[in-house]
């Protein structure tokens, strides 16, 4: 009975988190989908108000991530680790595989607005050490 009731609490903290990472991944993925296709405008579309009011149009912004983040322009594979709870969002991390095969850990910073889930930021994180 014990495991029953430790296995319901687990999902009911557990299962908010684990719905809005699904969220989050069709945000990000979207995203990223339109970088591919360098569709800027489209991509713009998923930052957060202030992401565009920082940018002001698609283009700088796409000039911005073709500069900053190539990984994320262009990668070759997207790995969706875990999200939690940061301040008034989310975090939700992911590992990138460049195209040159490089690891790549970054943080979206997701906010929820009146027009659904948005990107408020990225942080380039210390990629895992792969060994030989």
């Amino acid at each position: 009975m014990r495991h029953i009731l430790f296995a319901a609490a687990f999902a009911a903290l557990c299962w908010p988190a684990l719905a809005q990472q699904d969220a989050f991944k069709g945000v990000i993925g979207a995203q990223i989908e339109a970088f591919r296709a360098d569709d800027f405008d489209t991509a713009f579309t998923f930052a957060s108000p202030g992401i565009q009011g920082m940018f002001r149009t698609p283009d700088n912004f796409g000039r911005m991530v073709r500069q900053g983040y190539p990984m994320v322009w262009r990668p070759e594979r997207v790995e969706y680790l875990g999200a939690q709870r940061e301040g008034p969002g989310w975090r939700q991390e992911i590992l990138v595989t460049d195209m040159e095969g490089r690891l790549h850990k970054l943080a979206y910073t997701m906010v929820e607005t009146p027009e659904g889930w948005k990107i408020a930021g990225v942080q380039l994180l210390r990629a895992p050490e792969v060994g030989a």
